[in-house]
């Protein structure tokens, strides 16, 4: 028969029941003696006692009244001894009725026969009395009262036996009493220690193969595909023994299967990491050393890679700024930055490199992982073209600024001597150039601009600025042309809002900006809302509307330069706008977004840093 957890456990409760059931019925059976002994007392020998005392009673009652018939009083005398005869008669039967010692019915008889006699000389004294002779005293002292001395001394010998019974009886329950009260505990310690010490034998079964199947995982979690755990039972901790066996077997066999096509693939992925032309390097997100570095980047830190694996990249790499993101990236298991700051520069052999960075923490089953990938593309010459750009195009607004100056004065000029000669189609073509020539001048004005900011030649007047002192000057500057369109305009400032470090003109001219799109885009009746809170070691200032909203498709490249959205029907900027205001805001330590739904509005938002 299979002995199953089942049946062991419900054996063990059984055990415990069965000497739960053995204490309980010799309790039962020790109350039940101590009951008996103590109606033997109350029902037998008690009830002997009482007729013995009553007997005696009356026999009293009757000797007294033989004493007045002697002293004259007959008719009192003989109601006395008759009442008393009856009373005598009903004990003596209930005397009889009790006989449960061994020599009380031969007392009775005694009581008996000695009373019936002690009858007859009552008999015989009353015709002596009547007669009043001499002989009455002499014949109730000679007969009548020895036969009374008899027959009350027989009773008194009942009393004293059922006494002694009872009092044989009270100790026989006195001592059952005392056997139970050392008995029942007796046996409930020992129905205990039987109950424990199976229970611990029980426990130490069951427990016994989980704790070998717990060490026995725990040796395989540590990668010990040659451990085994005894079956020692056929019950279901046995087949789960059987079964880890089993497992722990095939498992063992998969590994020594995989192992070969584990290295393949370690050794293609180093083959393809050694051939991609971008630098690799693999490091662990703990102790942030290297794993593996592939020749492109180690050519580009001018390092051997059998030199770089095991040291620690910041030994590598040398350069703070992109330890730093490493670093932050490990901890944060995000990427550190947005794909436009990612690049740095790299001194090497006498002369500069620029490279693209990206970080990437690997993670597995949703938490960090254990490395984290750093991809170097190599931007120089792409650095380059963008320098000689920003180069050709501040050169190209230079050169462009004079003519333009010139032609703008020369139409003036036109307009103030001729204005009388022209005609009104005239008049018009000379309004268009004016404005053509204004457009002109902005859009070489945000080229310099912009090519300043990002040659770092513009120059920052950072101070202690007051966010909301800027709101209300770049609100006053637009509050006409909002009343003019309908639009209601509103600022609101946290309470108690730290000052930032800012240049005030260039954040002034960021929310102007703002501003203005936020009007080119609102109809009547729409709101435009500035906002400014504390967020951690930042100050948040938003510009809202509930305008047009932005395309999903231009939400990614709003920010980049010369980007207009196509089908909006306000025209007539440059594209670059938005772009200076990034380049502004990042200067400033700074970060800009949008968010947006198309229909339903925009929310412009940056960051400036704050100052306690």
């Amino acid at each position: 028969m299979k002995w199953t957890l089942r049946k062991k456990i419900l054996i063990g409760y059984g055990i415990a029941l069965i000497l739960m059931v053995v204490i309980i019925t010799w309790s039962l059976a020790n109350l039940l003696r101590l009951g008996e002994a103590s109606d033997a007392v109350l029902t037998e020998n008690y009830k002997s006692i009482l007729a013995a005392e009553n007997m005696i009673d009356a026999l009293g009652r009757q000797d007294s009244a033989m004493l007045f018939l002697m002293l004259g009083s007959a008719e009192e005398g003989l109601t006395q001894f008759r009442e008393n005869e009856n009373l005598f008669l009903q004990w003596l039967g209930r005397a009889k009725d009790n006989v449960t010692i061994e020599g009380e019915e031969k007392i009775i008889e005694s009581i008996e026969r000695g009373y019936s006699a002690y009858l007859v000389d009552f008999s015989n004294l009353g015709p002596q009395i009547q007669a009043r002779s001499s002989e009455g005293p002499v014949f109730y002292r000679e007969t009548a009262l020895p036969a009374f001395k008899l027959v009350r001394n027989e009773c008194i010998h009942l009393r004293q036996i059922n006494e002694e019974t009872m009092f044989r009886a009270s100790n026989r329950a006195a001592r059952i009493a005392q056997r139970a009260a050392w008995s029942v505990p007796a046996i409930g310690i020992a129905a205990v220690a039987l109950g424990l010490a199976f229970s611990l034998l029980l426990s130490h079964r069951l427990v016994r193969p989980l704790r070998q199947l717990t060490d026995a995982t725990r040796k395989r979690a540590d990668g010990d595909y040659n451990v085994r755990v005894p079956a020692h039972s056929s019950d279901e901790l046995g087949d789960l023994s059987f079964d880890f066996n089993m497992m722990a077997e095939r498992l063992k066999e998969y590994k020594e299967l995989d192992l070969q096509q584990i290295l393949a693939e370690k050794h293609k992925s180093e083959a393809i990491i050694r051939s991609i032309d971008d630098g690799i390097v693999v490091c662990g997100a703990d102790d942030l050393q290297i794993t593996e570095i592939n020749p492109t980047a180690a050519a580009a830190f001018s390092i051997p890679p059998q030199e770089a694996r095991g040291r620690h990249i910041l030994e590598v790499i040398k350069n703070e700024r992109l330890f730093a993101c490493v670093k932050r990236g490990a901890e944060s298991g995000e990427p550190p930055l947005e794909e436009d700051q990612c690049v740095v520069d790299v001194p090497r052999n006498g002369a500069h490199r620029y490279y693209q960075f990206s970080i990437t923490p690997v993670r597995s089953a949703g938490e960090l992982g254990a490395s984290i990938v750093l991809l170097l593309r190599d931007v120089t010459r792409l650095k380059e073209l963008d320098r000689l750009k920003s180069e050709f195009v501040m050169a190209a607004s230079h050169e462009l600024r004079t003519p333009l100056t010139g032609i703008g004065m020369s139409v003036e000029l036109l307009g103030e001597s001729a204005a009388s000669k022209l005609n009104e189609k005239e008049q018009q073509l000379l309004a268009a150039a004016r404005e053509e020539i204004l457009r002109l001048k902005a859009l070489v004005n945000d080229l310099l601009d912009v090519s300043k900011i990002e040659a770092g030649k513009m120059p920052m007047d950072f101070e202690r600025v007051s966010v909301g002192a800027a709101l209300e000057k770049a609100a006053a500057v637009l509050a006409s042309q909002a009343q003019q369109k309908g639009i209601e305009l509103s600022a609101t400032v946290q309470a108690r809002l730290p000052d930032v470090r800012a240049d005030i003109n260039k954040i002034t001219w960021v929310l102007t900006n703002l501003l203005s799109n936020a009007l080119r885009y609102t109809g009547p009746g729409g709101f435009i809302r500035l906002r400014a809170e504390r967020v951690g070691l930042q100050v948040h200032i938003s510009v809202a509307d509930n305008g047009e909203g932005i395309p999903y498709e231009y939400q990614s490249r709003i920010f980049d330069k010369f980007i207009q959205i196509k089908g909006q029907k306000a025209v007539g900027g440059s594209g670059l706008g938005l772009s200076i205001c990034k380049e502004i805001v990042r200067a400033h330590g700074g970060t800009i977004w949008v968010d947006s739904a198309p229909g339903q509005g925009s929310t412009f938002t940056f960051t400036l840093p704050v100052v306690e």
